[in-house]
């Protein structure tokens, strides 16, 4: 035993103190050091976003934009012009419509990160995009874009579209928040029933509750958020037809559809008046022209 012992230390003295060639660390794929040529698809971004907004967009696979417990694919180099594109024309051209290019280029994000599919969570919501620090963008499903321009579209994509959107307002618009806080008295209108249980609510409980979705009761700020975004990407009429779907009688909360519906216009007006004092928007200028690009992609 004591020869075998002895063996072996001398084994494991021998193994850690040999130095085993691992090649270049700069090569190994994901870590940097990898490179391409750049074709086409890379000079379309560098001169449609990176030139005029310093905008730079990363399609390249590189798990470390990424969660790491998460399976996720990367993105298909034949949709990133179409879905940069599509944001062009919905998010950046209206804003700059309504409040110019000074004020788009110093509060935009910076940075967009692209994967091909969702990031599924552990309480089985889908995580459709995330941003940090206001300045980079993460969008998942790239690979489930489809406009009525690109073969095979179907009717029934237009929401995985009109999600992508909702995203990049929602995530703009807490860039416009962290800048400037919104009135107190929103966070009044709703008091109490927050949750973080949001996920297991339907979309009409929460609208018998005041919220336009269920992820708006999560907290003050997505709320918030959430009536930018949607009140944006559904237009003054599809805003309005979720405001008349309530249905008369009590919320399991014991809110009425007469105190439902005043939530949700209090709401409304908040937004618009802060948008308007705030940063000199017409908000529903910005909501026509923003629907109006949507309804040119789908419909």
């Amino acid at each position: 035993m004591k020869v075998f012992l002895l063996a072996m230390s001398l084994f494991l003295l021998v193994s850690c103190s040999k130095k085993d060639d691992l090649g270049k660390v700069e090569d190994i794929p994901g870590l940097g050091g990898d490179t391409w040529a750049k074709g086409p698809l890379d000079r379309w971004l560098y001169d449609t976003l990176t030139i005029p907004y310093n905008i730079a967009v990363k399609y390249k696979w590189d798990q470390f934009e990424f969660e790491l417990n998460k399976t996720l694919v990367p993105p298909r180099e034949e949709k990133v012009i179409p879905v940069m594109s599509a944001i062009k024309k919905v998010w950046m051209n209206t804003y700059i419509a309504e409040a110019g290019d000074l004020f788009f280029r110093r509060y935009c994000p910076k940075f967009f990160i692209l994967s091909g599919s969702a990031s599924w969570n552990e309480n089985g919501t889908i995580t459709l995009g995330t941003a940090e620090g206001g300045r980079k963008v993460v969008l998942y499903l790239v690979n489930d874009f489809m406009t009525k321009d690109m073969p095979g579209y179907k009717p029934s994509d237009s929401a995985n579209v009109k999600q992508m959107f909702h995203v990049i307002e929602h995530e703009f618009g807490h860039i416009l928040h962290q800048t400037v806080m919104y009135p107190v008295e929103f966070k009044r209108v709703t008091a109490g029933l927050y949750t973080a249980n949001w996920n297991n609510i339907s979309d009409m409980a929460a609208h018998q509750d005041g919220y336009v979705t269920p992820y708006a009761m999560s907290g003050y700020d997505d709320d918030f958020v959430e009536m930018i975004s949607t009140m944006l990407v559904e237009g003054r009429a599809g805003f309005d037809k979720i405001v008349n779907s309530i249905p008369p009688g009590f919320s399991i909360n014991g809110t009425s559809q007469a105190e439902a519906i005043a939530r949700l216009r209090k709401k409304e007006s908040i937004v618009v008046s802060y948008f308007q004092t705030v940063w000199h928007i017409d908000f529903y200028s910005l909501q026509s022209r923003t629907r109006k690009e949507i309804n040119k992609l789908l419909y």
